[in-house]
């Protein structure tokens, strides 16, 4: 069997490097926009809003409102930036426009709540009830919804479970990453990528004969769906990882002692996950 050719490692090596400078600019532009200071909580419209919960358009930047009742609440265009409305009922409420970028939105009841054209990029939306919500045009970029119920179809679509899993596994949460890959197969059986993505995070929790069963599966699918460039990610991958399978076993039977075993071969299969995984970032699906 043969491992990574020069070709294919220089092929991949120019994507990091593509990536990498990508992520540089985005960090640098990230830290110029955080360095703009924000406008903190008006305390005066955050007591409107609990006393008449009518307070379209206000000013409730990093706003305390955990538990508050605020079913059929007027908030829309409100500024809500990192405001923590962790177990809030919103129930009914309008949030048209309101700006919630990075927002905490635990287990928040948005029941029937209007969140057309509302930033929530960043936000924490995790075991939301978002049953009859209405999320048309809302931005959810990098926004966190595991465990969230009652998602529109529109917006649970097998390739943004897809992306969601990117993203958990791009901040390491590979077990958070493999049940969106899963939500994402179960909606989409013949998704290459979600089941090359889910190997890959497969192998990073040491399941490596899970890991090899979709890598293999990715690398069949791949081949129906004449992509050559996915096809040879997951071959690669699929062979190193009996590779390191191999040198693991017999570094192990020339082992008496203990220790680790099959250190180098294991190191050089992570690092190929690594690339598999930023490559996957930026392939068309």
């Amino acid at each position: 069997m043969k491992f990574l050719s020069s070709s294919t490692l220089s092929g991949l090596s120019t994507s990091i490097l593509s990536v990498s400078s990508l992520s540089i600019f985005t960090a640098c532009t990230a830290t110029i926009l955080l360095a703009a200071p924000l406008r903190a909580e008006n305390l005066e419209q955050t007591q409107q809003l609990l006393n008449t919960r009518d307070c379209a358009k206000c000013e409730l930047n990093k706003a305390g409102l955990v538990h508050a009742n605020l079913s059929g609440a007027n908030l829309s265009e409100a500024n809500l930036i990192q405001a923590n409305l962790s177990h809030a009922d919103l129930s009914g409420a309008n949030l048209s426009g309101a700006r919630l970028t990075g927002a905490a939105l635990y287990s928040v009841d948005l029941t029937g709540a209007n969140l057309s054209g509302a930033d929530l990029s960043g936000a924490d939306l995790r075991d939301a009830i978002l049953l009859n919500a209405n999320l048309e045009g809302a931005n959810l970029q990098d926004t966190m919804l595991l465990g969230a119920v009652g998602l529109p179809e529109t917006v649970a679509t097998a390739e943004n479970h897809y992306r969601w899993g990117m993203q958990e596994a791009g901040r390491g949460n590979f077990r958070d990453a493999v049940y969106y890959y899963d939500q994402a197969i179960s909606l989409k059986p013949d998704f290459a990528h979600a089941y090359m993505a889910r190997s890959i995070a497969r192998y990073r929790l040491a399941d490596r004969s899970g890991a090899m069963v979709d890598a293999q599966e990715a690398n069949r699918l791949y081949t129906a769906q004449n992509n050559s460039q996915g096809e040879q990610i997951a071959s690669q991958f699929a062979t190193g990882i009996q590779q390191a399978d191999e040198a693991y076993a017999d570094e192990q039977k020339r082992r008496v002692n203990g220790g680790s075993a099959g250190g180098n071969i294991l190191n050089v299969i992570g690092g190929l996950a690594g690339m598999a995984l930023q490559v996957l970032q930026y392939m068309a699906f």
